[in-house]
């Protein structure tokens, strides 16, 4: 009896531990994977967790024996290039190689280490150690050997780590991360930028990127779905097995299930086998842009021993969604309803956190676009990430997955063009391998303003690519996005399924006179040109959508949109691009109001003020092609010592007509239609107070907006995106500052330094404002306003609790939000 006792006492205490342990690596991974891989087939352990890193070279710094205790302890994801450089209290330098285009941040030579275990008695299992990105060229070693090199910073790569691993003993994993030379157009960040994971399978279980699903039949009565399903043996023995798949609702209701068409197959050591599944849904639920519904694909692999006894050794679930599309010069369609592509391009770091690809900062510009009116994204020039995907997949955005920016020819010395031919395959595998599920890609491209286009060997390699993504996925077009378009490109064109056009609103429209059948859309366009892009999308339905440059602002090419091209000499200290939609906190800029009124969503009335002053140095070397920059205009109607001197004051409206006033007297009406651009402009004599504009017409009858003048500032309000977080050390809050006067008008003019201070289970990850030519530091606690507000923006540890953060400045009243965080 006392030894039975002593056994369930031991297995309670047993049970706590391990709960204790599976809530710990849910927020911060433990180094010690004792139950991986036991309980279940398949296990996958987020690897972000308590690294080291050393900035610049190390001698033999993948041996296991160094002393890397007083490297700097990281969680990931990391990016040493939006850090403080060394004597500075800024990440930025006027000498940095990569200057106006890395938007003077520093790169160089990063070693990351990290020591774990793995429990005795998973010998058996197969180890994989997954990376979603590093920038760039990186080395990784496991216990000093040498397990490959990855140059590509956008690609996911994995190693088999099973015949390197010392079970119940420490293990020491090193990587050398090399940003050398110039190898970027834009701002890449440095480093282990995104998730790092570690899997724990059986021999036999689904290989990486394994699973495939399609819809091949579409409609609201019934859908067929395929599910192909890749399994390896890495063992030393044959095997019979099956593969179950069941179909998931969002409920979690099982919609239906299918076997492997052969209940039971062979598969021989070292060997593996595809099975194709495929099954009818009824009254399927159909993914769009209007409702991303998703399922879940629950598949399962079987052993098959006899007598009706099976054991299960791997399961893996997918979500996907069900959607049909079709492109044609009748237009672009998603579930047989056309669709124009309202789209922006995007490049891949998120602002004040450099390229630091957070689940939630990715999730954040997504719904922030989406907010905006968007409903596709490219992602320029690059893959994303997994978490950005699944946020468009669930937020549903449609997406151009784009491989490349350049081949064989280069755009910088150090570029990807030393790695093409060797790993061009590779990485379009990896992409598409990864990516070939999400509902919302609509679209690969395999390229940006290539630079050998418009020569035959362009289009030969062109044909190459199209001709290896249709291989691995033939439901999805091929595309690329392509400059300079004249009868040269043509051969290169003839390459792609549908063409993207960058700057060319005019060849667009004639083109199809010459080629009828050619799908097209503007891949890239022009802020300035708004306008006329809209209506070409509008008017001639085999043009199906335009992607302004950008949607998002970015980090790096800095000032293009403001000094624009040509980039000579230095224009340090900008370092935003300064031409986006939406700036890099988040905030929406004048041109994305009047995209508001060109695309009929959003704001009805928006109303600004060209400033009597440029509001920077203006560059008289612009090109007049160069119009990435938008009107110099301000929500702001404070303007001392210019009493009664006119103002431009423009108005964007999407109703017939829009009123002026100036302190309740009008100024008059004006017509607002195509005719006039959605615009209207009026000379004010200033005068404090209140700036109005009323619009008229429509099913609404009216809209409005005001500006009003600002007095003193006198207090500071901080306003959370979400009070309630994961306690998991990885989620995010994210909360505007701004400075107000008495009467709670944001001071538009005001740039107080606010200081910050944090208290509770959270830290502050980073802070930032809206001025392209802010040299402060991302990462302590302080900002100036700029334009009367800034960013901060909080991460969760990995403890439940309450988080409070405190903003003061002098002369200003202090202010406080709460944010919770939970398990």
């Amino acid at each position: 009896m006392m030894n039975r006792v002593k056994v369930i006492i031991f297995l309670f205490v047993l049970l706590f531990v391990s709960l204790l342990f599976v809530n710990k690596r849910q927020a911060k991974e433990a180094c010690s994977f004792e139950q991986a891989g036991r309980d279940d087939p398949r296990s996958q352990i987020l690897f972000d967790a308590d690294w080291r890193f050393h900035l610049g070279d190390v001698e033999g710094g993948e041996k296991e024996q160094l002393d890397d205790s007083c490297w700097h302890a990281v969680d990931l994801p990391h990016d040493w290039s939006i850090e403080d450089l060394p004597g500075r209290d800024c990440p930025i330098a006027p000498e940095a190689i990569g200057g106006i285009s890395a938007g003077y941040s520093v790169g160089g030579t990063g070693w990351y280490r990290k020591s774990f275990r793995v429990a005795s008695g998973l010998e058996g299992k197969r180890i994989c150690l997954e990376f979603d990105g590093v920038y760039m060229n990186a080395d990784v070693w496991l216990n000093g050997q040498h397990l490959g090199n990855h140059p590509y910073g956008y690609t996911s790569f994995w190693y088999d780590i099973t015949d390197k691993v010392k079970f119940g003993a420490e293990n020491i994993l090193a990587v050398e991360v090399k940003n050398e030379g110039r190898n970027s157009r834009w701002y890449s960040g440095s480093g282990i930028y995104r998730h790092v994971w570690l899997k724990v399978t059986e021999p036999v279980h689904v290989a990486q990127g394994g699973i495939y699903i399609t819809s091949p039949e579409v409609s609201d009565s019934a859908a067929t779905i395929q599910v192909k399903t890749n399994v390896v043996n890495s063992g030393e023995k044959p095997i019979k097995i099956s593969v179950v798949t069941s179909i998931v609702d969002e409920k979690g209701v099982k919609a239906v299930q299918v076997r492997t068409a052969q209940k039971e197959r062979k598969l021989e050591a070292n060997g593996s086998s595809e099975f194709v599944q495929s099954v009818k849904l009824e009254s399927p639920e159909l993914w769009s842009t209007e409702s991303p519904v998703l399922y879940t694909a629950v598949t399962e692999v079987f052993e098959e021993s006899g007598l009706g006894r099976t054991c299960l050794l791997d399961r893996v679930e997918t979500k996907f969604g069900i959607r049909s599309i079709e492109f044609s010069p009748r237009g672009f369609f998603l579930n047989g309803k056309n669709l124009l592509l309202k789209g922006g391009c995007m490049h891949h770091d998120n602002g004040p956190l450099g390229s630091a690809a957070y689940d939630r900062a990715e999730e954040r510009r997504v719904e922030l676009m989406k907010a905006s009116g968007f409903n596709a994204i490219r992602t320029a020039h690059n893959p994303p990430s997994a978490a950005f995907l699944d946020a468009c997949d669930r937020l549903g955005v449609l997406v151009i997955d784009e491989a490349f920016d350049m081949w064989r020819k280069q755009k910088r010395p150090q570029d990807y063009h030393l790695y093409f031919d060797e790993w061009w395959k590779k990485d379009l595998n990896s992409m598409l391998l990864r990516d070939r599920n999400h509902p919302s890609v609509i679209m690969w491209s395999i390229g940006n303003e290539i630079p050998e286009r418009g020569e035959p060997e362009g289009a030969e390699l062109a044909r190459m690519l199209a001709d290896y993504i249709h291989e691995l996925d033939p439901t999805r077009p091929v595309t690329a996005g392509v400059n300079g378009v004249e009868l040269d490109k043509d051969p290169y064109f003839a390459a792609l399924d549908v063409c993207g056009y960058n700057y060319a609103a005019g060849p667009s429209k004639d083109d199809h006179e010459r080629l009828p059948e050619r799908v097209i859309y503007a891949s890239e366009s022009m802020p300035l040109d708004a306008f006329e892009y809209w209506m070409v999308v509008e008017d001639y339905p085999w043009v199906i959508g335009d992607f302004v440059w950008t949607g998002f602002d970015y980090l790096g090419e800095a000032s293009i949109g403001w000094k624009g091209y040509p980039h000579e000499g230095s224009f340090y200290p900008w370092m935003h691009a300064f031409c986006g939609d939406i700036d890099i906190c988040g905030f929406k800029r004048p041109q994305s109001y009047y995209r508001d009124v060109l695309w009929k969503n959003g704001r009805e009335v928006s109303v600004f003020v060209k400033p009597p002053e440029p509001s920077f140095e203006p560059n008289p070397e612009r090109k007049h092609w160069s119009k990435w920059h938008w009107h110099d205009v301000v929500a702001d109607w404070n303007w001392t010592g210019y009493e009664n001197q006119e103002l431009e004051v423009e108005v964007y409206c999407v109703l017939e007509e829009v009123e002026l006033f100036v302190n309740g007297k009008s100024l008059g009406k004006k017509q607002t239609n195509r005719g006039t651009e959605w615009l209207a402009r009026w000379q004010v004599p200033y005068q404090a107070g209140v700036l109005k504009a009323v619009g008229y017409g429509g099913s609404k009858g009216k809209a409005s907006c005001e500006l009003r003048t600002a007095s003193k500032p006198s207090q500071i309000r901080l306003s959370a995106d979400r009070t309630k977080i994961l306690a998991n050390g990885q989620d995010l809050s994210y909360i505007t500052v701004e400075v107000l006067d008495s009467e709670g008008v944001c001071h538009p003019k005001a740039d107080n330094l606010i200081e910050f201070k944090i208290e509770g289970p959270g830290s502050i990850i980073g802070v930032g404002s809206s001025n392209p030519m802010g040299t402060e530091s991302f990462q302590q606690p302080r900002r100036k306003a700029y334009h009367g507000r800034c960013l901060v923006i909080v991460k969760s540890e990995p403890k439940a609790g309450t988080v409070v953060l405190k903003a003061c400045s002098q002369g200003l009243q202090g202010a406080q939000v709460v944010i919770t965080t939970a398990n």
